[in-house]
């Protein structure tokens, strides 16, 4: 199988108030292959957004190998990083990330920026399967915390992403919302042969997925 992702020896450690240095993630060998859907879970500050945080380029590991889509992105330089990551990663964030001034439609357009560019339609339908197809012209403000998330949902699956990153994708909605975004999510990969990497305490959440990862099993 070709592979969407691989880490090799990964290691980044942060510096602490008091100046020691402080190992958060520690992975010998890890990989996601094309069209995989995969749930990563573990203890509270083990790691896990770390971890997703490193694949998509935002942070820059201290040792090891990361290699998404075919292309080595530990040694790239910031602006490279960030075009590698609009062109092949959409990133569902435990903080969504909404712009405040956009509409809920128009944040989802922005997800298209950087790749072919903005499909109306597109973007309307997405909204419309996550149950917001009325909420289009709402801004941040105007949803529920639960809105927000599945307005955050569309707006990674928007530019066809090779690669989705999941963090805490139904960790604000309610049951209901939580099946039917996750639901969603995995369908649209599916579709358009998308891997999936998702991180979860959610058990419903886990439970979906074929393969589930204990962030230890994988660590040095």
């Amino acid at each position: 199988m070709t592979q969407a992702l691989v880490l090799e020896d990964v290691v980044k450690s942060f510096v602490a108030p008091d100046g020691s240095e402080r190992r958060v993630l520690d992975v010998h060998s890890f990989t996601v292959g094309e069209g995989e859907h995969v749930a990563l879970h573990g203890a509270s500050g083990s790691g896990k957004s770390t971890l997703l945080h490193v694949v998509a380029g935002l942070v820059v590991p201290n040792s090891g190998r990361v290699t998404v889509c075919g292309e080595e992105i530990s040694d790239l330089g910031e602006a490279a990083r960030d075009r590698h990551r609009a062109r092949y990663v959409g990133y569902v964030f435990q903080t969504y990330e909404l712009l405040s001034a956009y509409s809920a439609h128009e944040n989802v357009l922005l997800g298209m920026a950087f790749g072919g560019g903005p499909d109306r339609a597109r973007a309307a339908a997405l909204l419309e399967r996550l149950d917001l197809g009325d909420r289009l012209d709402d801004r941040p403000s105007a949803l529920s915390i639960g809105q927000r998330q599945r307005v955050a949902v569309a707006r990674a699956l928007a530019g066809r992403p090779a690669l989705v990153l999941a963090d805490e994708p139904t960790g604000s909605l309610d049951p209901e919302h939580a099946a039917e975004a996750l639901a969603t999510m995995r369908d649209v990969c599916t579709e358009e042969g998308a891997a999936l990497l998702m991180v979860s305490h959610d058990r419903s959440a886990l439970d979906a997925f074929d393969r589930r990862v204990d962030l230890r099993e994988i660590s040095s």
